[in-house]
């Protein structure tokens, strides 16, 4: 992993760490051979452990070529499918830092060897490129903070000076922020045209199918909707990154409608409202109608908000509980039908 400090090189060594790990089933090793950055070694350690993956410990009176090779062997031993080497960065390109990646490479002799590079550098991101192909032969990119304001319109320069395919993609600053990179959706984002294939993998991915058959389920066989299916609900949204991150990937006349301050506002209000819930006891989210005025003042003491709030929570859930039992007995399929195009989707008649 080659690249400038800053650009986000050891958290994407976390993220390439958590995508092998669970889109390719490999068995992942990251080791950092940054010797030069305070408090690098314990980053990559850090964020590789939220990753699931294992990290191989270093030091920095260790020489990089020295850790490399350690960790290689380590990884040999132990049968790793994958080593992932952080490399040193620099605020700028200079000499020392070429020779000692030169160096680096012709040691471990790595199968590829890939550019990160910020999104947000524009023409910057260009000198870089050139400067990292002259002395690496460079097997991919990787662009990060592609979820910035400049949505990654340097890509095609980097694609063209680094003479090597973009990879990846990160798109947010959580460890699962890592896409494939496909160009067309890429494409779509730079020109303000959304990413709606992104939005439904989001929501795929976020969506635990399973819950949400059980919550089907309990619905048709007229069972009541509680406050323990609301906080389920909103769970799921969060796993999904909060309203903003699916913001994001709608088309820039969409996103622009809704407005980043409304966008900001549901988000406080969803975590309030997750907050008010986690205040209530077992009873009191499976049997609602028991909150009355003194459960009520204890609930908001404890999700430190007003009265008031409770009963926002209390009425909004009332509107969704009695949306759900009009969905009893196939109210669902009927609404879906005709919301339309939804038979297409599996399990869908």
């Amino acid at each position: 992993m080659a690249g400038l400090q800053g650009s986000g090189k050891t958290t994407t060594t976390a993220k390439l760490a958590k995508h092998l790990i669970e889109k390719r089933k490999k068995k992942v090793l990251t080791v950092s051979a940054d010797v030069y950055r305070p408090a690098a070694i314990e980053q990559l350690k850090t964020v590789t452990k939220q990753a699931g993956a294992e990290w191989f410990p270093s030091s920095p009176d260790q020489k990089p070529r020295d850790i490399a090779l350690a960790a290689l062997d380590h990884a040999r031993r132990h049968y790793f499918d994958v080593l992932l080497v952080d490399t040193a960065g620099r605020l700028a390109i200079d000499e020392a830092l070429m020779a000692e990646i030169k160096d680096l490479h012709a040691a471990i002799n790595p199968v590829e060897t890939l550019f990160v590079v910020d999104a947000m550098q524009g023409q910057d991101a260009v000198n870089t490129a050139r400067a990292f192909k002259e002395a690496l032969p460079l097997t991919g990119v990787v662009l990060t903070k592609t979820d910035g304001d400049s949505r990654g319109g340097a890509a095609l320069s980097v694609r063209q000076v680094a003479g090597a395919p973009i990879k990846f993609a990160g798109v947010s600053e959580k460890i699962d922020g890592l896409e494939v990179f496909d160009a067309e959706r890429h494409a779509g984002r730079v020109l303000g045209m959304g990413d709606i294939v992104a939005l439904v993998e989001e929501v795929q991915k976020g969506v635990d199918m399973e819950a949400a058959q059980k919550l089907a389920d309990k619905v048709k066989s007229g069972a009541s909707f509680d406050l323990n299916d609301f906080l389920s609900q909103i769970s799921q949204m969060k796993k999904m990154g909060g309203l903003s991150s699916l913001m994001d990937k709608l088309p820039a006349e969409m996103a622009a409608k809704a407005g980043q301050a409304d966008m900001d506002k549901a988000e406080r209000d969803v975590r309030r409202m997750e907050g008010i819930i986690n205040s209530m006891t077992q009873l009191e989210r499976r049997k609602p109608e028991l909150i009355k005025a003194s459960r009520k003042r204890r609930i908001a003491a404890g999700a430190g908000v007003q009265v008031q709030e409770v009963n926002r929570l209390l009425n909004q859930f009332e509107q969704m509980q009695t949306m759900m039992k009009k969905m009893k007995g196939g109210g669902l399929m009927k609404m879906m039908k005709r919301m339309g195009g939804m038979k297409g989707l599996p399990g869908m008649r």
